[in-house]
């Protein structure tokens, strides 16, 4: 989107164009720079060389992700307006996960030339809600051509004047708090596995929504470490013990409110709610959608009610 030797074709010519190869790469920019709007820290956005996005902390949090057809999402399975929304979702959950706000977006978009421009239209509008509703707006990126549908995101955020919150912050005597679902995804992921499409839960796979103030706001209670469920709550909390050199104990009565419950594994293993994780100083007075669901002790690693986890903790892309 943001090109070099961009050229100039009206958008009114491509009205009428029915995919991507036939509106082409240079009405595709023209699209987009049509139906993205600009954020209010935009300076400069679609259609130059480079975006230029205003950083008024001085700092700017910066995040990369991809969403691969066939491996992140299924066309199938997937409204467009769904993919726009988890791909922004999966960037922007890592901005709030380092107690910014999030500013602003780059996309780069590869796709087969028969894909639909109503598709694209639709992704967009999809994107563009999710990026605002994190207070961001999408302010360029790239295209190319490809057999799949890929996507890569590169979020943007501001830490207004805080220190980020990083994942070897957290000390003996605090606690593990999470602020969103856990679960909910990688269930929604089994159901349509299954051919379940109207269950509630098939919604939080395809279009996850994380808590992002929450994110500013455990920077602001003086949280000590923070990370994006996104992998698994064990492997996710997993980094935290590791670059804190302590170990987290996972207490599964608070995880699960007092239950037993079946679906206790995939609250621990499953991943893609990109709700935030992060600990505490003991006695912190915690808003109630933050719920504690551990401990910080001394040790290293992970456990689950004292016990070492047997089994895989979370998703791992090369196994």
């Amino acid at each position: 989107m943001v090109q070099t030797g961009c050229v100039n074709v009206p958008w009114e010519a491509a009205i009428g164009a029915e995919n991507l190869g036939s509106l082409g790469e240079f009405g595709l920019i023209d699209a987009l720079s049509a139906w993205l709007p600009a954020g209010p820290r935009t300076l400069v956005g679609i259609g130059d060389d480079a975006a230029v996005l205003a950083a008024p902390d001085g700092r700017v949090v910066a995040t990369t992700d991809f969403l691969i057809e066939g491996r992140h999402f299924r066309r199938d399975w997937s409204a467009a307006a769904d993919v726009g929304h988890k791909a922004a979702a999966r960037s922007l959950a890592d901005i709030a996960a380092m107690g910014a706000h999030a500013s602003g977006l780059l996309i780069a978009l590869a796709g087969p030339p028969d894909l639909p421009v109503p598709w694209l239209k639709e992704f967009v509008s999809g994107l563009a809600a999710e990026a605002s509703r994190a207070g961001a707006a999408v302010i360029g990126g790239d295209t190319s051509r490809a057999d799949l549908v890929v996507l890569a995101v590169t979020g943007l955020g501001d830490l207004a004047g805080r220190a980020p919150v990083l994942r070897g912050g957290a000390r003996p005597g605090d606690v593990l708090a999470v602020a969103g679902p856990l679960g909910h995804a990688a269930a929604g992921l089994a159901l349509l596995a299954s051919g379940v499409r109207d269950d509630p839960l098939v919604a939080a796979q395809l279009r996850p929504a994380p808590p992002y103030d929450t994110g500013p706001e455990a920077a602001g209670l003086g949280a000590t470490a923070m990370i994006d469920v996104s992998d698994g709550l064990l492997a996710d909390v997993a980094h935290i013990a590791t670059a804190s050199g302590v170990r987290i104990d996972l207490n599964t009565d608070l995880i699960t409110n007092g239950g037993s419950t079946p679906e206790l594994t995939l609250m621990l293993t499953g991943g893609e709610d990109h709700s935030l994780a992060a600990t505490f100083p003991p006695g912190t007075e915690l808003p109630p959608r933050w719920r504690v669901i551990g401990e910080v002790v001394d040790g290293r690693g992970v456990t689950v009610n004292g016990a070492a986890y047997e089994g895989q903790a979370g998703w791992d892309h090369f196994r």
